[in-house]
This record gives structure tokens, C-alpha cells and sequence, in this order.
């Protein structure tokens, strides 16, 4: 309807179509701050008014959610993601919606700088979340499942001490690991290094580093006094 009704909305902006907005994957949002994007703006029908039996719309918003938790963890700022939902017929409100969100974007700045992430880095934990979306899909589906079809229910159980709590358990080590793991494809590092890098602690690199050790992912370099990957 805003392309209809010719309205305008900031050019900086690019509309990629799909069938609902379910079909939004984490493959897509994590690809698209991987190609240097600043923000990504999903945009889905009215909820319970889905044109689908599925309800996609409810999919798209756990997978806002969760992919916001993530970028969190990883040291992103979680506003340049955000959805909304308005039906085929609120041009108006789109163009308001994507507006705001381009201002928004603006105003935090370029990907990774204005965290104080470098390139290096943010290509490092992109690539490490990248290789991880199999499992957090398969975390998403059988462990964040919100029982209620509302926004605020989705909200509070994203929001609750219990998924959290969920996400260390499930998600954040096997994160961690994957982490070094793309450090470590690159050269061979010391405990100390990856903490720098990583920003953890060298007690919890140890923690990974001998866990990878014993599945036979990581040896230790005695010449180099480093670690590498088998």
C-alpha cells in the first residue's frame, strides 16, 4: 500500500519480500550483519490476523527475540533489530515504522564501531553464531516454545530469568567455543590471547579449551607453547 499510494519513506532502507514473515530466518538477520548491514527491520501482519493457519508472524517475533538475545551476547547492539506488525493496508504506519527505524540506525551508528567491535572481531563472532543457528534452531523449537499467543507473553518468557538461565545452560558455552574455534582456524593462540580477543575470562577459556581438548577438536602446540586445532 505504501508503494500504491506513493508515500515516502527513507531510501536507505531495502524492502526484501517473502511469504510471511516466518520465513524470516536467523540464517538471513545474522547474514545480513554479516555483509555489513546496520540494521535489519522485519515487518509482518497484524498479529492473530495471519494469513496462515501457521501463524508465522508468531515465529518471526521468537526468533526477534531470541536472535536479539544473541546480539546481546556477542556485544551488538540489540535495537538494530526490531519487528513490527500493521496489515496490507497501513502504508502510512509502515512508512512512519521504517522512518523511525532509519533514524534509529542512524543515530547508533555503523555496525561493530560504534560497540568497539573491529572487524576482526565482529567477523569472528558472526562466523561463530553463523555456524551455531542448526542448534539454536533446534534449541528455539523444543525449549523456547511460548505457551500463550500474545506479544506480551512472548515479551515477558523472553524477557524471564528462566530463559535466560536456558540460554547459559544451552546456548552461550557451546557460542563461546565455536568462538575460539574460528579464532583458532585462523593461528594457533595462547589462553591469554583468546581471553583478550574475546573478552572472557582465562578461567573460562581454559573451561572450553579443555572440554574441545578431550572431544579431539584442540591440541596444545608445545613448541609454540599455543593451541591449535587437530
Amino acid at each position: 500500500m505504501a508503494g500504491v499510494s506513493r508515500l515516502q519513506y527513507a531510501t536507505d532502507i531495502r524492502l526484501i519480500r517473502v511469504m510471511c514473515s516466518g520465513r524470516v530466518d536467523l540464517e538471513f538477520v545474522i547474514r545480513a550483519f554479516s555483509n555489513a548491514i546496520d540494521g535489519v527491520f522485519v515487518g509482518g501482519c497484524r498479529l492473530n490476523e495471519c494469513n496462515y493457519i501457521t501463524h508465522g508472524n508468531y515465529d518471526a517475533l521468537s526468533n526477534v527475540f531470541l536472535c536479539k538475545k544473541i546480539m546481546e551476547h556477542i556485544g551488538l547492539n540489540p535495537e538494530r533489530l526490531t519487528i513490527e506488525f500493521m496489515s496490507s493496508g497501513e502504508g502510512i504506519l509502515l512508512a512512519e515504522k521504517i522512518n523511525a527505524y532509519c533514524k534509529k540506525i542512524d543515530d547508533i551508528g555503523p555496525l561493530g564501531k560504534s560497540e568497539g567491535i573491529d572487524k576482526k572481531g565482529l567477523k569472528v563472532n558472526l562466523e561463530a553464531v553463523t555456524n551455531l543457528i542448526p542448534y539454536l534452531k533446534l534449541v528455539e523449537r523444543e525449549r523456547l516454545r511460548v505457551p500463550v499467543k500474545s506479544e506480551a507473553a512472548y515479551r515477558d518468557f523472553f524477557a524471564s530469568d528462566q530463559v535466560n538461565r536456558l540460554l547459559d545452560e544451552l546456548v552461550i558455552d557451546k557460542l563461546a567455543v565455536s568462538q575460539i574455534m574460528m579464532l583458532l582456524r585462523e593461528k594457533p593462540l595462547s589462553t591469554a590471547e583468546i581471553s583478550d580477543i574475546l573478552g572472557l575470562t582465562p578461567s573460562e577459556v581454559s573451561k572450553h579449551i579443555n572440554s574441545s581438548t578431550r572431544h579431539g577438536l584442540v591440541r596444545y602446540d608445545e613448541g609454540r607453547k599455543r593451541y591449535a586445532l587437530t
